[in-house]
């Protein structure tokens, strides 16, 4: 596998510096591009993978499994990227989401891409653009300049392998850099493929084949990856600084499969999916890094067949408190996909109908606990919807079920039962939560309302360390599995 740098932009098609000048233009070419470039109002992006989809692992048990986000938003979320369909063409698209009101900027270029073509925001403005033509992998950046766009090209990587799959990671927390992992016949290598000096650098390679990537410090040095070897996937920790060194980061039960699906450097939390509580069937749990607490598989987050579960987005700003950490969830059914927010602390999933024309599986949280989700619906060429959780309505449910249920003690996962209930038929039981996925999978709502209740954060935000991950705890699973399973 090989890279190379490519020369400069040609004039005429972007300044020599790849730096857009957009001050009094930016907006222009947004409006411009609304007249120029129709859209119908649903998700463009289909079963493209603009993501990566670290999570989009295949279920078992019935589960379907979840379709890739519609747009990338940065780790900030400053901006956002998506291909937008114009008739029966493809175009890159950059959302500013920092301003006053969200727009839209169309940066075409000279003729219509790939469906398959990855795009990724930058927090400079610019967006990333991967390119399949002839075997190589070419990368360029995107700008808006005067009435067109510029393109300042960084260089191609050549796979040895025709076969080998290679895609962008999810957008780095600095947001100045941009990684690409390549799949190869026994390795895996990561790639840094924008910021760097020379064009395309190899930094690192993993033996065997890994999926996923899940940024897990604030400054895109430690990346977990789901590392598959003798039949089984088990994620580690890549040190991009340390030359590329792995580590074990989730090692639940020897024959189980564990992947992380999200994490939150501020708190610490971990989104997990295993199948080690129910072999053959994945769970959806929660872990905290560098903590030596087992990990969880709440009752709660376990779905009916036919249904999947992925988290997409945590509240950021809770230091040290994982367990109050807001989590976006998509849920997919044979209805379609709607929202599901939830956190440790609770003992239920609020289902909420997504906003019409939802870019699904995109979105991100603000400090204070408000939901934005990205949408696109008829005359709403890019909209946001902000949603406030009523999390203090659900907390008193959750106390009215818990007062019906038993009791249950707090870090061990061991529940102490009211007469005649048995394992895992207390609150969130399949029947109660398959009466919330209908509930839920009614017609949307309007998009673009006020928050109705928002949790202020309660921590004052401050920069983390970056400190080693360390595996969390691994055990055999014996005997029937509670409602709140732990694992260490």
């Amino acid at each position: 596998m090989t890279a190379c740098a490519s020369p400069p932009p040609a004039t005429g098609h972007g300044n020599e510096t790849g730096q857009g000048h957009e001050t009094g233009l930016e907006h222009e070419t947004g409006q411009r591009g609304e007249t120029a470039h129709g859209d119908d109002g649903r998700n463009p992006t289909g079963g493209k993978d603009t993501r990566g989809g670290h999570g989009g692992n295949g279920g078992k048990g019935g589960n379907v499994g979840s379709a890739p986000p519609g747009c990338v938003i940065t780790a900030d979320g400053s901006y956002a990227a998506r291909l937008a369909l114009d008739g029966e063409s493809w175009f890159p698209e950059r959302w500013t989401l920092d301003g006053p009101e969200p727009y839209a900027v169309p940066l075409p270029g000279n003729q219509p891409e790939e469906p398959g073509t990855e795009v990724l925001p930058m927090t400079d403005g610019r967006v990333l653009i991967h390119r399949l033509a002839a075997g190589r992998h070419l990368f360029s950046l995107l700008y808006p300049t005067g009435p067109g766009t510029g393109e300042l090209p960084l260089g191609a990587v050549e796979c040895a392998d025709p076969a080998a799959e290679l895609r962008l990671l999810s957008p780095a927390p600095c947001g100045e850099r941009a990684y690409a992992l390549a799949l190869g016949r026994s390795a895996t290598t990561v790639w840094l493929v924008a910021g760097g000096a020379f064009g395309p650098e190899l930094l690192a390679q993993v033996p065997g084949r890994c999926s996923g990537g899940v940024w897990l410090d604030g400054t895109g040095r430690m990346l977990a990856l789901d590392q598959e070897s003798g039949g089984r996937t088990k994620s580690v920790v890549v040190d991009l600084e340390q030359g590329g060194a792995v580590s074990p980061l989730l090692q639940i039960a020897d024959d189980s499969n564990d992947r992380v699906l999200l994490a939150d450097p501020d708190s610490g939390l971990l989104l997990i999916r295993s199948d080690a509580p129910s072999p053959g069937h994945d769970r959806l749990g929660w872990g905290v890094l560098g903590s030596t607490l087992p990990v969880r598989f709440p009752e709660c987050l376990r779905v009916p067949d036919g249904h999947r579960i992925t988290p997409f987005a945590i509240q950021p700003g809770q230091i040290l408190t994982p367990e109050s950490c807001a989590v976006a969830l998509r849920v997919d059914g044979p209805r379609g996909s709607w929202v599901g927010v939830w956190r440790p602390a609770a003992r239920r999933i609020l289902h909420l109908p997504a906003p019409e024309g939802w870019l699904a599986g995109a979105g991100l949280w603000s400090r204070e606990g408000v939901l934005q989700l990205p949408y696109t619906a008829g005359a709403v060429r890019c909209g946001v919807a902000r949603v406030g959780v009523p999390w203090e309505a659900t907390a008193e449910k959750s106390q009215e079920e818990f007062r019906e249920g038993g009791r249950e003690q707090v870090g061990e996962g061991a529940r102490e039962r009211g007469p005649g209930r048995g394992p895992g038929r207390g609150p969130g039981c399949e029947e109660a939560l398959r009466q919330e996925v209908a509930d839920a999978s009614l017609p949307s709502r309007a998009p673009g309302g006020e928050p109705s209740t928002a949790e202020p954060s309660g921590a004052e935000p401050s920069a983390p360390g970056v400190a080693r991950p360390v595996p969390l705890q691994q055990a055999p699973l014996e005997g029937r599995v509670p409602e709140e399973v732990t694992v260490g």
